[in-house]
């Protein structure tokens, strides 16, 4: 798909729903800008959610690995 688009004097430039939804972006989704020898490349970003346990959390894992370990 290509499309000719403008850039505002902001430096914004909007990207039509069928792009966005062929590359799989959707609204506030994180993108990378990279350059390339042959212009701009955009992407989705990969976002993973991240865990942080509290002492409690970690007890509980602490006392699963201690059975499992007198089972086996």
């Amino acid at each position: 798909m290509q499309v000719k688009l403008s850039v505002s004097s902001r430096g914004l430039v909007a990207l039509p729903s069928a792009m966005l939804a062929a590359a799989g972006i959707r609204a506030h989704d994180s993108v990378i800008a990279e350059t390339t020898p042959e212009g701009i490349l955009l992407r989705p970003a990969v976002t993973l959610p991240v865990e942080i346990y509290s002492g409690e959390r970690v007890a509980e894992f602490d006392a699963a690995e201690s059975e499992m370990a007198e089972a086996f």
